[in-house]
């Protein structure tokens, strides 16, 4: 399942990034990688807010298509 079709408030863990390196690279420094803890906090105005180790970040739905998660 995609981070895009994740409810608010659940907890997921990383499976995979797909996309093309300069988006692997730009999720890897905000905290974004396999095996890594994310939440989704809400979604506004297309923007989707996630938490990653203890911080909060807002992506966009492209990004948010390109996570590969689960339970």
């Amino acid at each position: 399942m995609v981070l895009a079709k994740a409810k608010i408030g659940q907890t997921l863990y990383v499976k995979h990034i797909e996309g093309k390196d300069k988006l692997k690279k730009f999720l890897f420094t905000l905290g974004c990688y396999e095996g890594e803890k994310i939440t989704l906090i809400s979604i506004l105005a297309g923007n989707y807010v996630v938490n990653i180790k203890d911080s909060r970040y807002a992506i966009d739905k492209n990004m948010a298509k390109a996570i590969v998660v689960e339970g």
